[in-house]
Protein backbone atom coordinates (compact mmCIF):
# COMPACT_ATOMS: atom_id res chain seq x y z
CA UNK A 1 0.00 0.00 0.00
CA UNK A 2 1.40 3.74 -0.87
CA UNK A 3 0.48 6.77 0.67
CA UNK A 4 1.23 10.05 -0.24
CA UNK A 5 1.10 13.42 1.36
CA UNK A 6 2.79 16.42 2.62
CA UNK A 7 4.14 17.17 6.46
CA UNK A 8 6.79 19.71 7.60
CA UNK A 9 10.15 18.36 8.62
CA UNK A 10 10.60 18.99 12.67
CA UNK A 11 13.64 18.87 14.65
CA UNK A 12 12.95 16.69 18.22
CA UNK A 13 16.06 17.91 20.56
CA UNK A 14 16.14 15.03 23.09
CA UNK A 15 18.86 13.25 24.11
CA UNK A 16 19.41 11.98 20.78
CA UNK A 17 18.36 14.85 18.50
CA UNK A 18 16.72 13.47 15.24
CA UNK A 19 14.68 15.06 12.32
CA UNK A 20 11.20 13.71 11.41
CA UNK A 21 7.96 14.41 9.61
CA UNK A 22 4.31 13.38 11.08
CA UNK A 23 1.83 11.79 9.09
CA UNK A 24 -1.02 13.50 8.50
CA UNK A 25 -4.18 12.42 10.81
CA UNK A 26 -6.32 11.13 8.13
CA UNK A 27 -4.11 8.46 7.42
CA UNK A 28 -3.87 6.86 11.08
CA UNK A 29 -6.92 5.02 10.68
CA UNK A 30 -5.18 2.59 7.46
CA UNK A 31 -2.15 2.87 9.36
CA UNK A 32 -3.45 1.24 12.49
CA UNK A 33 -5.78 -1.13 10.55
CA UNK A 34 -2.74 -2.44 9.27
CA UNK A 35 -0.76 -3.15 12.12
CA UNK A 36 -1.12 -6.26 13.72
CA UNK A 37 0.21 -7.68 10.00
CA UNK A 38 3.33 -5.70 9.69
CA UNK A 39 4.39 -4.66 13.19
CA UNK A 40 7.28 -5.97 14.90
CA UNK A 41 6.57 -4.81 18.49
CA UNK A 42 6.22 -1.27 20.06
CA UNK A 43 3.72 0.06 17.50
CA UNK A 44 6.83 0.14 14.46
CA UNK A 45 5.88 -0.43 11.32
CA UNK A 46 8.53 -0.68 8.66
CA UNK A 47 8.33 1.10 5.86
CA UNK A 48 9.53 2.20 2.37
CA UNK A 49 10.09 5.85 2.63
CA UNK A 50 10.62 8.35 -0.91
CA UNK A 51 10.96 12.17 -0.60
CA UNK A 52 12.18 13.78 -4.08
CA UNK A 53 14.93 11.05 -5.99
CA UNK A 54 16.00 9.55 -2.64
CA UNK A 55 14.11 6.16 -1.08
CA UNK A 56 15.35 4.53 1.55
CA UNK A 57 14.16 2.05 4.50
CA UNK A 58 12.50 2.88 8.15
CA UNK A 59 9.96 2.05 10.64
CA UNK A 60 7.94 4.61 11.58
CA UNK A 61 6.39 4.82 15.23
CA UNK A 62 3.69 6.04 17.19
CA UNK A 63 3.68 9.81 18.96
CA UNK A 64 0.95 12.00 20.54
CA UNK A 65 -1.93 9.72 18.45
CA UNK A 66 -0.15 9.56 15.10
CA UNK A 67 3.15 8.48 13.59
CA UNK A 68 6.29 9.86 12.50
CA UNK A 69 8.74 9.00 10.35
CA UNK A 70 13.10 9.81 10.94
CA UNK A 71 14.69 11.35 8.31
CA UNK A 72 18.39 10.60 7.99
CA UNK A 73 21.32 12.95 7.38
CA UNK A 74 21.71 11.88 3.90
CA UNK A 75 18.64 12.35 2.86
CA UNK A 76 18.53 15.71 4.07
CA UNK A 77 21.64 16.48 2.46
CA UNK A 78 20.51 15.02 -0.54
CA UNK A 79 16.96 16.59 -1.28
CA UNK A 80 18.08 19.80 0.85
CA UNK A 81 16.12 19.77 3.52
CA UNK A 82 16.05 21.44 6.38
CA UNK A 83 14.00 22.01 9.68
CA UNK A 84 10.56 23.70 9.14
CA UNK A 85 10.77 22.35 5.20
CA UNK A 86 7.59 21.04 4.04
CA UNK A 87 8.40 17.94 1.77
CA UNK A 88 6.11 15.50 -0.28
CA UNK A 89 6.45 11.95 1.31
CA UNK A 90 5.46 8.70 -1.08
CA UNK A 91 4.65 6.06 1.91
CA UNK A 92 5.06 2.44 1.30
CA UNK A 93 4.09 -0.04 4.13
CA UNK A 94 3.38 -3.92 3.49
Amino acid sequence: MNIEFKSKVWYWKGPAPWYFVTVPAQHVPVLKEMLTQVTYGWGMIPTRVKIGNTEWSTAMFPNDGSYIIPVKASVRKAEKIDEGDEVIIVLSVG
